[in-house]
């Protein structure tokens, strides 16, 4: 039997008209906004894409490293072309042979793939080289000439193009593959892992905006000079460190120091210092290039290149500017008895007490309790004791207390457990 249905009721429910409701929730859904926000994971790869050197994400499946490349091709309006190197042969990357009209007079040009030439007429792009611990061997050694040269064929990539890659661990990767110490010499490795409040938020609708770094153009000549000398000032005190081939497998495909990582960290130190990055940021980009035994070695030596000269603080103690960092504060105190020690006087003596001094009125106690003791035994006979120790007797003596009674709880705790 016929029954009047309205013709709205039959556009309805036609299947195309429900896919349209569909795609109408889905862009509902992809409707997202992003916001200023702390993020020193992106921080450090938006600093390493400005300093144009290649990077490598590591982390665990659906952390959301792809997510985070769209994010930054899209706020660095940047056309991002993504390539998954495990599905494509060495070939795609080192070109294709073509025979052209005669070969013994032009040879045979090497074809790049449709991707590389769409990259190259734009001008610019992110290239996302996915899955990267998934290809095997033969591929990686065909990436090399790609990650280092720029090239892929007989085309060379412009310089707008930045190459970024993402890998997962190789025991969570499918039919994973380590890298190879070449292709892994040639990436600033970054470890991507999760944000609670991030996520939560992303998933929200908001998520953190990646944007380039401002660099200060009137800090460039001093933050080159600063980087050199930093990297050179290691590397001459310590010449084992300019390469160290890790001797595991798994090492060999991370980050490890070499002249050619050692180049890019100057960079990066270079441009962490223009932009003014925090320690954080210079710390995940330092240890992703060289490794963290190198990386931490350097760091501790970018500190040492922030103290204050003793002779400077030896030369007006009472308007010092000491560090406030506890560990920078102890260094610098030292240097200042270590300066005393090598070139002793009744005047620097009683400037170094002045400084521990203030040390004392301007941060926490116990910092000068070695320095005092190191600069009292310093003392010769001919030289009057500064009415400035009276200020430190009580936090010396007082320190002396606390560990010959922590001497005594020990001793105490021996004999109970014999």
């Amino acid at each position: 039997m016929l029954t009047n249905t309205p013709s709205s009721a039959l556009t309805d429910s036609a299947p195309g008209s429900r896919l349209a409701v569909a795609d109408a929730l889905m862009s509902l859904l992809r409707d997202t906004t992003t916001e200023p926000r702390p993020d020193i994971q992106l921080e450090a790869l938006t600093l390493a894409v400005s300093a144009d050197l290649p990077v490598l994400l590591w982390g665990e499946p659906g952390i959301g490293k792809t997510a985070a490349l769209t994010q930054l091709a899209a706020s660095l309006d940047l056309p991002l072309t993504t390539v998954i190197a495990s599905v494509h042969e060495p070939s795609d990357f080192s070109g294709l042979p073509i025979v052209g009209d005669d070969p013994a007079e032009q040879g045979v040009p090497m074809a790049p793939p449709d991707w590389a030439v769409r990259l190259v007429r734009a001008g610019k792009g992110l290239l996302c080289l996915d899955e990267l611990s998934t290809a095997p061997p033969a591929v990686q050694a065909a990436l090399l000439r790609l990650v280092l040269e720029r090239r892929i064929g007989a085309l060379r990539l412009p310089p707008g193009v930045r190459i970024v890659a993402a890998a997962n661990p190789r025991s969570s990767a499918a039919d994973g593959w380590e890298l190879s110490p070449p292709l892994a010499n040639r990436f600033v490795h970054l470890q991507w892992t999760h944000d609670h409040e991030v996520v939560v938020r992303g998933l929200a609708g908001t998520w953190p905006r990646a944007t380039l770094p401002r660099l200060d153009p009137e800090k460039l000549p001093e933050a080159v000079d600063f980087a050199r000398r930093a990297v050179c000032g290691l590397l001459s005190a310590r010449p084992t460190l300019v390469h160290r081939l890790p001797t595991t497998e798994t090492r060999r495909g991370g980050p490890w120091p070499s002249p050619r990582s050692w180049d890019m960290t100057l960079n990066l130190i270079a441009f962490a210092t223009a932009a003014g990055s925090s320690r954080e940021v210079l710390s995940l980009l330092v240890r992703g290039t060289v490794g963290d035994g190198p990386g931490l070695e350097l760091l501790a030596s970018l500190d040492r290149m922030d103290l204050p000269d003793p002779e400077d603080l030896l030369a007006d103690p009472a308007n010092a500017v000491l560090p406030e960092r506890g560990d920078l504060r102890q260094a610098a105190l030292d240097g200042v008895v270590a300066a005393v020690r090598t070139r002793p006087d009744r005047a620097r003596w009683d400037a170094a007490w002045a400084l521990l001094v203030r040390a004392l009125e301007t941060g926490a106690p116990d910092l000068v309790v070695v320095p005092a003791t190191t600069l009292a035994s310093l003392r010769q006979e001919d030289w009057d004791v500064p009415a400035a120790i009276e200020h430190l007797a009580g936090v010396v003596s007082l320190s002396q207390r606390a560990d010959r009674a922590a001497d005594r709880v020990a001793r105490v705790g021996a004999k109970a457990g014999r």
